[in-house]
């Protein structure tokens, strides 16, 4: 991988990650762009105790261009886009229109591929390990700055889940807190292994996902299964089998396998509601231990924290979307239609021939 850092005509930052050590970048944003300016501004739920991102500034970001005017694509002539070169293998950005900024955190946006009609399903194994290796320099990186805690990588894919960019990317949001469902495995974790006088949550999860129904494939260094009590119709975790507490600290070993893995559960999740359907809208979200020492969690530390990757849908079936209504939105019980057990034997019944 070669990495080659530059910056935007607003002065943002924007790194290419290139599968070629000779391949050269030096093109420059042509655009007459001002500096960007953000009023994001995190406050805090007194009663909740979570955090709320307010940021104006978001309401004039771009929303649903054509395909020829697309952002994500490279620059091609007089059609400058975010990406100033003509070609690229990945590029991560500093998002213009961005949730976190300055003491509040970072965004950054991840493109997958300069094919604007591709998705990460059809990416080759070597560029899948390219994205891989992105998210975990961009993790290492912003771990370092002094107002993050957290780094969350993530893809939201399809209209259905809000994405207003066609073009197949992901982002990183660089938390100043840690994320309150962090905070709830990190209690969960805290409380097992008082009571089990130091067992791990997570691998005892593992344990037993491993001997039961819910799994839908493994291999050497990864296996995925839809949790007991998983919250959306078509959920799988997707876990390393050596307990890492991030992208950080997996092995070349697991590095090298991930891909194969997890273009197969895309894959898998595409074909879930049969052919003719359109392509499955889903959120695929990393899950990693926040940085620090973890004070507030009595004896629990980076380490008890298990990386893994929750991948769902809020399609239920044919047609037909899981709203976050009432119970869900209001009172955040889930509610869900589909029997984890039965999503498990779906996602098997369409492996890969």
């Amino acid at each position: 991988m070669k990495k080659t850092s530059t910056r935007l005509a607003d002065g943002r930052e924007l790194i290419y990650y290139d599968l070629r050590d000779d391949t050269v970048r030096d093109a420059v944003d042509r655009r007459p762009l001002d500096r960007t300016v953000t009023t994001s501004e995190i406050r805090r739920d007194p009663l909740l105790g979570d955090r709320v991102a307010i940021a104006s500034h978001r309401q004039g970001r771009t929303y649903h261009p054509p395909a020829d005017e697309c952002p994500l694509c490279p620059s091609a002539g007089d059609r400058l886009s975010e990406i100033p070169d003509s070609s690229y293998d990945v590029v991560v950005f500093e998002n213009r229109f961005p949730s976190l900024a300055g003491d509040s955190g970072r965004c950054e946006v991840v493109c997958f591929t300069s094919d604007h009609n591709a998705s990460f399903a059809d990416l080759t194994e070597d560029q899948a390990r390219l994205v891989l290796d992105a998210w975990t320099d961009r993790t290492s990186e912003l771990s370092h700055l002094p107002s993050v805690e957290q780094v969350f990588c993530f893809e939201n894919r399809g209209e259905e889940i809000g994405v207003t960019l066609g073009h197949p990317h992901g982002q990183i949001y660089a938390y100043p807190f840690t994320t309150p469902r962090t905070a709830l495995m990190l209690n969960s974790l805290a409380a097992h292994k008082e009571a089990t006088g130091g067992d791990n949550l997570f691998d005892t999860l593992i344990e037993q996902e491993l001997a039961g129904e819910r799994v839908v494939l493994e291999s050497e260094h990864w296996v995925a299964f839809v949790p007991y009590a998983a919250h959306w119709p078509y959920e799988a975790h997707l876990y390393p089998r050596r307990r890492v507490p991030d992208l950080l600290a997996l092995d070349e070993a697991a590095r090298s396998e991930f891909p194969k893995v997890y273009l197969e559960l895309l894959r898998r999740f595409d074909r879930i509601f049969g052919e003719g359907e359109p392509p499955t809208p889903y959120i695929s979200a990393w899950h990693q231990a926040p940085f620090g020492q973890l004070e507030e969690f009595e004896g629990v530390s980076r380490d008890d924290f298990a990386l893994h990757l929750e991948l769902f849908t809020i399609r239920r079936t044919s047609g037909k979307l899981k709203f976050l209504a009432g119970s869900e939105s209001g009172m955040s019980v889930f509610i869900n239609d589909v029997p984890p057990e039965r999503a498990a034997q779906r996602l098997r019944e369409v492996a890969s021939s």
